[in-house]
Formats: structure tokens, sequence, C-alpha cells
């Protein structure tokens, strides 16, 4: 008896798929170049503003910066809040006067804001 030999063919589909891959990788190496933009430099003005904007999102004023809107969260801004309020404590006597004015204004302002949200 003689069995007929079935033959079978091997795509080696390895190269195609590492074509793919390159091409991929080259597409988010390219989106991460354009996110990718050079920072200013982090100053104690510049921390407390961004403190700020925290504290005024979770109060709800502001937008979410990830696009989510606006939303309220007291619980969060508060404790931001106390956050600068710690931070003036620490820094107290290290700050220039237009650091200290900032920091204090800036208090000033949230925990306003924050009362009027709370009642």
């Amino acid at each position: 008896m003689e069995e007929e030999k079935k033959g079978f063919t091997v795509k080696d589909k390895r190269r195609i798929f590492k074509e793919e891959e390159e091409v991929k990788e080259s597409k988010a190496d390219e989106s991460r170049e354009v996110k990718e933009q050079p920072l200013p430099p982090i100053t104690f003005s510049s921390f407390i503003a961004s403190l700020s904007s925290s504290a005024l999102m979770h109060l709800g004023e502001i937008p979410d910066l990830t696009g989510g809107g606006v939303k309220k969260n007291l619980t969060l801004a508060k404790q931001t809040i106390d956050v600068l309020e710690m931070l003036r404590e620490k820094t107290k006597g290290n700050l220039d006067a237009d650091e200290e004015g900032l920091l204090n204004n800036v208090l000033f302002d949230l925990r306003v804001r924050y009362v009027k949200h709370k009642s």
C-alpha cells in the first residue's frame, strides 16, 4: 500500500508582523513627540498656582483638565487648602514679600470660595 503524502506549506509571517510593529512604534513615537513639550521651570509661585488651580477644580469653578467637565469635590478642595496652609506655616520667614503675598492672597480667596460652596 502506498500512502499518498500530502504536503504542506509554511508561510513565515514573522517579517510581516515585525514591519507592522515597527510602523505602530514609529506612530507612537511621533505622537509622544507632539505631546511632550518643554515645561517651564518650577518656582514657588508656579507651585502655589498649581495647587490653587487644583483647589479651584475641586471646588467646581474650573473644568477638569482631563476633559471630564466640571466636578465638585469639597473634601479634596479642603485638603488642598490645608496643604497650602501647611506650606505657609513651614515656609514662614523663608519667603520673599511677593511669594508671601501670593500665598496669603490665594489662601484667602480659596477659603472664601470654599465657604460659599459649603453653605
